[in-house]
């Protein structure tokens, strides 16, 4: 991964690169614009690379699929999604309008906003574009568990969306941030069931300097599905 810029305060670019062992003519290069001052939102935090590595090693998968993103800031795993060959929905809340302008910007400069349509999706709330949206095979989102008091607004909109499509799923990236933290009693709740998948698993084959890519936090990945 190459960084290009080094004030905070100024737009930077980063880029990240994806390979095939198996291939290594296959590849996919992605260019992320961001800005730390702005927001957390607009600066990849390193869940985002994990959830793009778990999609760019699924892209079998995603062709003519439509992915929604939650709490998408940056952009990284939608855009690896649109470029493996997604219909995506790039989404954050409907008040991070600076957000939502780096969600287009994103696509923009990946060369995928005729796969991409951005929205205002706030967590835990039933806003018109919520209720307009299409059906949709998969939600994805990372680090987007970074405060028990968004746990239950985020399952709240995960399990609506799942109630409208019960085939899709919710894969998320997830630090752990304290022992302490659990999304089970929401998830009891809402009626979803959890399983994890252990994020080093899909760099077991890869050529990728996983300490450097996860800036040496402990993170899972998550998958989420409506109970049955």
């Amino acid at each position: 991964m190459d960084i290009i810029g080094t004030d905070s305060s100024k737009p930077t670019q980063k880029h990240f690169f994806f390979s095939c062992p198996d291939n290594p003519a296959e590849t996919l290069e992605v260019t992320i614009p961001e800005q730390l001052h702005a927001s957390y939102g607009m600066y990849t935090w390193p869940c985002a690379p994990v959830l793009a590595w778990y999609l760019w090693t699924h892209r079998g998968e995603l062709g003519n699929k439509h992915v929604l993103e939650l709490g998408a800031g940056t952009s990284l795993p939608g855009v690896v999604a649109a470029k493996c060959g997604a219909q995506v929905t790039l989404s954050d809340c409907s008040r991070f309008t600076k957000c939502l302008d780096n969600c287009r910007v994103s696509a923009a400069v990946n060369g995928v906003s005729d796969k991409v349509n951005v929205i205002g999706i706030t967590w835990g709330t039933f806003e018109p574009q919520l209720l307009k949206l299409e059906p949709v095979d998969l939600i994805v989102s990372s680090d987007c568990f970074y405060d028990p008091v968004v746990f239950e607004p985020i399952l709240v909109t995960v399990s609506y969306i799942l109630d409208k499509n019960p085939h899709a799923s919710f894969v998320c990236s997830y630090k752990e941030r304290s022992s302490d933290w659990s999304l089970e009693p929401w998830l009891s709740k809402w009626k979803l069931s959890c399983r994890t998948i252990e994020a080093t698993s899909i760099f077991s084959q890869a050529d990728v300097d996983v300490a450097e890519l996860t800036q040496d936090n402990t993170i899972q990945i998550f998958e989420i599905r409506r109970l049955t």
